[in-house]
């Protein structure tokens, strides 16, 4: 079986293949092919990829390649995780909004905007490859926005068999899984929501609810990663937000923590970026290996350490360390990685994901992606009944995927005038005015990466 990977120079591509090392039989992977645009880049993190390897041969097949359809060719699964434009397009769209009093963050509000704009033409030419290449597969995206690139494969590109997935409801139930000390397996999150927009309403454990007993130790000062927000609001909230929610419920907050570190999360990453590749060309230069691998691990230390650091002043080094190894580990490509077996027919599993609505959802059309429970088998991902939830969560993710809709009819039809209103409607842009501003700049600065509007 064949994996292929579309962005395989990222940093992250290490901890993926070795990810993949170590499930190799349970998935039943033959070849692992790495593509990516950046020649120089891919052969840099194959060297970093031996390196840490040592001795130890990789229990498949490892390719890579510039040519996707090489990439593409009889593969099952394609995994998207490519950045148009590189970290340099991220400080530009999380810059760009700042300007304006606005929050600048990756996915969500204009960042988001920006990125997807840039990312969902190239994504749609991926996808009429995979026609011709390898027309079966599943497309699992981990690129960000993750839900909307997900529809605009869905809704754009008229392929079905995709998954969007990302880590965060993952990683909010091994928190709870540490904090009611038991396998994360044996704990059931009742989440609802969009991709960074969602909730957990309900955290069972052998039958039992433990959301009370899970708020009752907020409430006693314990800090928690991706839980940046005061306990006397969760517990009147009766939910426990994704972290993604703090740029919505302290707007304000954000985008004055931001502003005062004086350095986005982009730029932050990309200094990273700048000096883990240094270190890594220096130390390959020298012949030294152990070098790369010690630079590497410095890098993913530093990583998950500052993440949502900027924004919301909680960085994951005070945590206790059981509970901030959640956040440093495989991440994507564990919740990748279990979609993979499910689907090749492993054992059947309950995972948190984005995919068309379906009916799980009431009030959203079938083909709006969200993030829910979905029950994965061979060759089958189909999302859980939801029900009926809070009217407050209802009319912001309504607000949210109609903002959504329109940046994709703005790609779709390169359209000026729905990409204005697509920003003016997100509820984290004030006006009209100030949308028109930001999409102005984003054309400008970002020049050819930006679709050309009319």
């Amino acid at each position: 079986m064949k994996v292929a990977i579309l962005g395989g120079a990222g940093a992250r591509t290490p901890l993926i293949v070795r990810a993949f090392a170590a499930w190799k039989d349970r998935i039943g992977l033959t070849e692992l092919a790495l593509m990516d645009v950046d020649e120089g880049r891919l052969d840099l993190i194959l060297d970093l990829i031996a390196a840490w390897q040592g001795e130890e041969a990789l229990p498949f097949q490892l390719t890579a390649t510039t040519d996707a359809d090489a990439a593409l060719t009889g593969a099952r699964y394609v995994i998207t995780t490519f950045r148009v434009g590189g970290m340099a397009s991220r400080v530009v769209d999380e810059r760009v909004p700042l300007r304006y009093g606005v929050l600048g963050q990756e996915t969500t509000g204009p960042g988001g905007f920006a990125m997807a704009m840039r990312t969902i033409p190239v994504l749609l030419e991926y996808v009429e490859r995979m026609r011709e290449c390898c027309p079966d597969a599943w497309l699992i995206n981990f690129a960000n926005p993750a839900g909307m690139l997900a529809e605009a494969v869905v809704r754009l590109g008229g392929w079905r068999r995709v998954v969007g997935i990302c880590d965060t409801p993952e990683s909010m139930r091994r928190v709870a899984a540490a904090m009611t000390g038991v396998p994360p397996q044996e704990v059931f999150l009742d989440y609802f929501g969009l991709n960074h927009l969602g909730w957990a309403r309900g955290v069972r454990v052998r039958g039992e609810e433990m959301l009370p007993r899970i708020l009752d130790a907020l409430r006693e000062d314990l800090s928690v990663p991706g839980l940046p927000f005061d306990p006397d609001f969760l517990t009147a909230l009766g939910l426990i937000p994704n972290e993604y929610l703090f740029y919505y419920y302290h707007t304000s907050q954000a985008v004055q923590n931001i502003l005062a570190a004086e350095r986005t999360r982009g730029e932050q990453i990309l200094a990273m970026n700048t000096q883990l590749f240094a270190d890594l060309h220096r130390s390959r230069d020298a012949q030294d290996a152990e070098g790369m691998v010690r630079a590497y691990k410095e890098y993913l230390r530093q990583r998950g350490e500052t993440y949502m650091s900027v924004e919301t002043g909680h960085r994951h080094a005070d945590l206790p360390p059981e509970v901030a190894e959640v956040f440093i580990g495989e991440g994507y490509a564990h919740v990748a990685l279990e979609l993979i077996e499910g689907l090749q027919g492993g054992p059947m599993k309950e995972m948190i994901l984005n995919l068309p609505n379906q009916g799980a959802l009431a009030g959203f059309d079938a083909d709006d992606v969200v993030e829910v429970p979905a029950l994965v088998a061979r060759d089958l991902v189909r999302p859980l009944a939801v029900g009926s939830i809070p009217d407050h969560c209802f009319g912001l993710m309504k607000q949210v995927k109609a903002y959504e809709r329109l940046t994709l009819a703005a790609v779709s039809q390169r359209s000026y005038a729905q990409a204005v209103e697509a920003l003016a409607l997100h509820p984290l842009v004030p006006d009209w005015t100030t949308a028109k501003a930001i999409l102005d700049d984003f054309r400008r600065e970002h020049g050819q990466l930006f679709p050309a509007l009319a």
